[in-house]
């Protein structure tokens, strides 16, 4: 089911929206609490690769260290840019682009979430990089290296 913005938004569409302005703010400096309504206790964030962030970061703690980390290697900078959304079911996918800046560099990056909700909260997610060797050398750069 293609979820068209003229139509009422489906609570798990709804769900991610709310997601994505709560990392937003994460990311930008702000409260990691917050996003612990929208994370089931045992929650699977999969991250594919070998770079400084790559994992299957299992359960709310390890899925917000796997946040923390990813703030602090871009000073606060990281931004989100989602796009499009599909939801079926219990399943919502979404492009969601990324940048940031990386020893006063600016970096960008593409990814397609693919997120699976039980009892309104994620329980699993997958990050596809569209372009994963570009991830890779974003996530693995020099100037990443000590922190």
């Amino acid at each position: 089911m293609r979820q068209d913005r003229a139509e009422p938004p489906s609570p798990l569409i709804e769900r991610i929206d709310e997601l994505h302005r709560l990392q937003a703010a994460m990311y930008a400096g702000g409260p990691i609490e917050p996003l612990a309504e929208l994370l089931a206790d045992d929650v699977v964030w999969h991250v594919p690769g070998s770079s400084s962030i790559a994992g299957d970061h299992r359960g709310r703690q390890a899925v917000f260290e796997y946040f923390r980390t990813r703030r602090r290697l871009v000073d606060n900078s990281m931004q989100l840019h989602p796009g499009e959304m599909l939801a079926d079911g219990d399943t919502v996918v979404q492009r969601v682009d990324g940048s940031a800046r990386i020893g006063g560099e600016p970096v960008s990056w593409s990814t397609v979430g693919v997120y699976r909700f039980e009892a309104g909260r994620v329980a699993e997610v997958w990050l596809v990089p569209t372009d994963l060797a570009k991830f890779e050398r974003i996530w693995n750069r020099e100037g990443l290296k000590g922190r």
